[in-house]
């Protein structure tokens, strides 16, 4: 449930915090009164409103924070996988808004607004007109009605979609698969002339490499040549007079100042592993030169060899192994299409079962909507008469889609006649804004059951209704509060009666301006507020000991 809203800087709003309660939270007020900046600011906090909507010009920065306690395990494993903290099932979401930039946090933890959006989703419901409007199209009613028949219908729609998918990717195999002869010739004769050209080619993996270090030595072998050669003159490689002989020299040398001081023992000997390295360098180097060859038809060999490599990595991928697996694959089509008829058959036979499976699962899941629609149709009628709608009837219609999709085979929609006498005919065509939240307001009663989402908001609920039809809405309301903690905003006495906590949103002066607070009521003053309600601009006795009797009538219309 929600358990407290924190606002800051949000229209009229300088800073307010409510603590809300379990069971019928009403809230009411004047008109302008800034009943509007409540919702919207728990919109914006759940990251489907914008801030800039609401917060003043003078205004640094905004802020709206909602604190739940929730024991949703959906929304246990959603804060685990982003790996949130959570103790005791609390979840608080934020918002803040500073220099045209808003961050979202949930239990201190910043996240994108897309998963304070997916969260919101499994801990709380709001119900506005554009929400009360989403009835009028048939796509929702199917929604609906699976939601209605629950875990069953939810593991084999998951089941349904699976099997969709196979099989709409053997259909499309088959598809494709099932072209004309020509065209099966003519690939295959590519394909052939492809898998040839790789063959024939004899890869050998790294190959590519050893023979561009090869040819990069034999193109460079002039250059190679002279640098060597101009080395084998600074060493004293092959016979030449170089550093090998300075080293000599000098290790002479130095032998003789070693006689007569024996520290010197270590860099003498430093000396002498200078030499030796030298030599061994020298006769390396000189090996080297007497075997190098330049051999121009080796060269040639070695650049054909490599045209042929870079060639066919063009055509069929940026190595060897690329391209022996591309040949490998070639291989195995060739094998496909020379034995055509059996490959079509595999495929035609995977394709009917696959259609098969999904056809068996779609009427099973058909047989149980019907079902359930017949159950739902008769709890929501029945719900519609609790809310003064008098001689209704009210039907599912199931029309069947000519094949099979990853959500079954059904079309359904809700039909409803008001009137004697009357055809049944879809919402769109029957039903004012009005009567539109009265019904969507008898399916959360139905539904009340089925739904593991704690916090419910009705906002304009009331629109358009009054005396009787106000009394139901409201025993209605009540009703649904039992089993989920509801937040309402209304105008209307008989429903604000029945709350189990009643918020009072006002305007008040502060500091040459005007501000929006929200305070709770006490029974005594929730009784004036329903008078204030009741009587308009004087309140009289008769009017006080109506919102009274009023209070009480509601406290009997309830049955925990």
């Amino acid at each position: 449930m929600l358990v407290s809203l924190h606002v800051k800087n949000m229209a009229l709003i300088r800073e307010a915090e409510v603590e809300f309660g379990e069971g019928l939270n009403i809230m009411t007020g004047e008109t302008g009164a800034g009943k509007s900046i409540v919702i919207g600011s728990v919109n914006i906090a759940l990251g489907t409103g914008n801030f800039r909507d609401y917060v003043p010009g003078d205004a640094d920065y905004a802020l709206v924070e909602l604190v739940f306690s929730s024991e949703n395990e959906s929304v246990r494993q959603m804060l685990e996988e982003q790996d949130i903290p959570s103790e005791g099932g609390e979840v608080i979401i934020a918002r803040r808004y500073k220099g045209g930039r808003s961050v979202s946090k949930v239990n201190g933890e910043t996240v994108p607004v897309s998963f304070v959006r997916e969260l919101a989703a499994e801990l709380i419901d709001i119900h506005g007109q554009h929400e009360h409007q989403s009835l009028l199209y048939e796509k929702n009613h199917l929604k609906i009605l699976d939601e209605f028949a629950g875990e069953q219908m939810a593991e084999k729609k998951m089941l349904c979609r699976e099997q969709y998918h196979a099989y709409r990717a053997a259909k499309k195999q088959l598809q494709e698969a099932d072209a004309g002869e020509a065209k099966r010739a003519k690939e295959l004769d590519f394909l052939k002339f492809e898998f040839n050209e790789i063959e024939s080619a004899a890869l050998v993996p790294g190959e590519d490499e050893e023979l561009e270090s090869e040819y990069r030595r034999m193109s460079n072998g002039q250059k190679i040549m002279e640098a060597l050669s101009e080395t084998a003159g600074l060493t004293g490689a092959g016979g030449y007079s170089g550093a090998a002989d300075e080293i000599s020299r000098a290790l002479r040398a130095f032998g003789t100042a070693a006689l007569y001081d024996e520290s010197l023992g270590n860099l003498g000997q430093t000396l002498a592993d200078l030499e030796s390295m030298m030599n061994d360098f020298n006769r390396e180097l000189s090996g080297y030169m007497d075997d190098f060859v330049f051999d121009a038809q080796k060269l040639k060999e070695t650049e054909e060899r490599l045209d042929l490599i870079n060639r066919l990595k063009a055509k069929y991928g940026n190595s060897i192994e690329q391209i022996l697996e591309a040949g490998r694959e070639k291989e195995e089509r060739i094998a496909i299409l020379s034995d055509y008829d059996e490959y079509l058959a595999n495929l035609r036979g995977s394709y009917g079962k696959s259609r098969q499976a999904l056809e068996k699962t779609a009427d099973e899941i058909s047989v149980l909507r019907r079902e359930c629609a017949a159950q739902l149709a008769k709890e929501i009628q029945a719900a519609l008469i609790d809310l003064n709608f008098l001689d209704l009837r009210f039907e599912i219609a199931f029309e069947e889609l000519e094949e099979p999709g990853e959500n079954g085979k059904d079309e359904v929609s809700f039909r409803i006649s008001m009137n004697p006498g009357m055809p049944l005919r879809p919402l769109a065509d029957v039903a004012s804004g009005g009567e539109l939240s009265r019904i969507m307001l008898a399916l959360k009663a139905v539904m009340a059951d089925r739904d593991e989402i704690g916090t419910l908001i009705f906002d304009e609920i009331d629109s358009g209704i009054s005396g009787r039809t106000a009394q139901k809405v409201s025993e209605k309301m009540a009703l649904i509060a039992r089993k989920h903690q509801v937040l309402c905003i209304t105008h209307l006495a008989q429903i604000a009666a029945m709350a189990d906590h009643h918020f009072i949103i006002e305007k008040k002066p502060a500091d040459s301006k005007t501000v929006t607070n929200i305070g709770l009521l006490t029974e005594e003053e929730s009784i004036e507020e329903l008078a204030r309600i009741l009587g308009g601009a004087k309140i009289t006795q008769t009017v006080l000991d109506n919102a009274r009797e009023m209070k009480e009538l509601a406290k009997n219309a309830k049955i925990y």
